[in-house]
């Protein structure tokens, strides 16, 4: 079945909003593996906006499950991936004042970069997967940096859903058929929700990975995060 990794970003920005320790970081991470996640995922920015680099190194040793790393490998970014060692990294071209990713990588211009950047983190023993959208072409080359996945930048399909779900997925479906046969496992991430996750993952079966956040937390500040993280495991058991 394909595996739910919450993003705990948004209990990072609550917390800095008051600036003590409420809610706890760590705690929440285990929270949620206790109540059925897979993998706990962040996303750490230059600003430290929400997850801060010091969260990742306290993070550590209370992941039991798969620890996924998202962000740009700037220096600051490739120097705590190192310390961390997480399970995972997600490269993500995020420009600084980006409010949240926003596009994937190009990965025919980045071709050299991505290529050194993925040999360095595997060579750590770190699964390296690279955030692109559904272009054929710009897929084929992610393959060529020698990645063990790509994550499908999903907010296209996301903001299309409700209009024609049929037709939202199409490209994701072609994207994520033509990343397989170049041997490359497929993620998927970015305004997945409760309406619209169970279809997404019904027509791509073989996705290994799912990464939530926004949607999750807020879903869980009306049902609970523990109800929250079972309602969503369940839409990624739904079959045809």
């Amino acid at each position: 079945m394909t595996k739910l990794s919450v993003n705990i970003n948004k209990i990072a920005t609550l917390r800095n909003a008051r600036g003590g320790d409420i809610p706890n970081v760590a705690q929440a991470a285990i929270d949620c593996q206790k109540f059925g996640a897979d993998g706990i995922t962040i996303h750490p920015r230059p600003d430290e906006r929400h997850i801060r680099y010091r969260d990742a190194l306290d993070l550590k040793p209370v992941i039991t499950t798969e620890f996924n790393i998202e962000g740009n490998p700037e220096k600051k970014f490739v120097d705590l991936v190192e310390k961390v060692i997480p399970t995972q990294i997600t490269l993500v071209p995020d420009a600084h004042d980006a409010i949240t990713s926003n596009a994937g990588w190009n990965c025919i211009e980045n071709q050299a970069f991505l290529t050194e950047m993925v040999q360095h983190f595997q060579s750590l023993k770190i699964r390296v997967s690279i955030f692109v959208g559904t272009e054929l072409e710009n897929i084929e080359y992610a393959a060529k940096t020698g990645a063990d996945r790509i994550e499908l930048y999903t907010e296209p399909y996301a903001a299309n859903f409700a209009k024609n779900p049929q037709k939202a997925i199409e490209n994701f479906v072609s994207a994520a058929n033509f990343a397989i046969k170049n041997g490359l496992n497929v993620n998927a991430g970015h305004d997945l929700n409760l309406q619209n996750l169970a279809f997404f993952a019904q027509n791509i079966p073989f996705l290994s990975e799912v990464s939530i956040g926004h949607a999750l937390i807020a879903d869980s500040l009306y049902t609970g995060l523990e109800k929250t993280i079972g309602e969503y495991k369940n839409k990624l058991r739904i079959k045809n």
